[in-house]
């Protein structure tokens, strides 16, 4: 999960150097971005998952916290949601494709796909993590 939650700082961190720095070496503000949300709304937000990951992967470290014990519903529960969300956005990504082929495969707009899979698979292997049958 850590991994998972790091390859997101990664991308937080990517754009943020792009959209305050101009940094050139990185991909243009039009890859990071799909403009559905403000980028000074959308940064706030995702701080706030990344605040919420390191308390995660803290807790489940420390073996500490509602989320160290074994709940198999809300394991069961995460890992449907991850499902639909990962399908959503393969479903996204489809649909982004057909109708803007120049995008293909990794062109514009694909990054916040591609990291909104990151985030599925977080939340499954926090699912498989929580709903684990080996707890106390």
């Amino acid at each position: 999960m850590s991994v998972l939650a790091f390859l997101f700082f990664l991308r937080v961190l990517g754009q943020a150097l792009v959209a305050f720095f101009d940094v050139r070496r990185l991909p243009a503000m039009a890859e990071w971005y799909s403009g559905l949300l403000p980028y000074p709304l959308l940064l706030p937000i995702q701080v706030v998952i990344l605040l919420a990951q390191a308390k995660i992967s803290t807790d489940v470290f420390r073996r500490t916290g509602w989320l160290a014990r074994r709940h198999s519903r809300a394991g069961r529960a995460l890992r449907w949601l991850s499902i639909l969300y990962f399908s959503g956005m393969a479903l996204r990504y489809a649909i982004t494709m057909a109708w803007y082929p120049e995008r293909r495969w990794l062109g514009t707009g694909t990054i916040p796909i591609v990291f909104h899979w990151v985030l599925a698979a977080y939340l499954y292997t926090l699912g498989r993590y929580v709903g684990r049958r080996d707890a106390r």
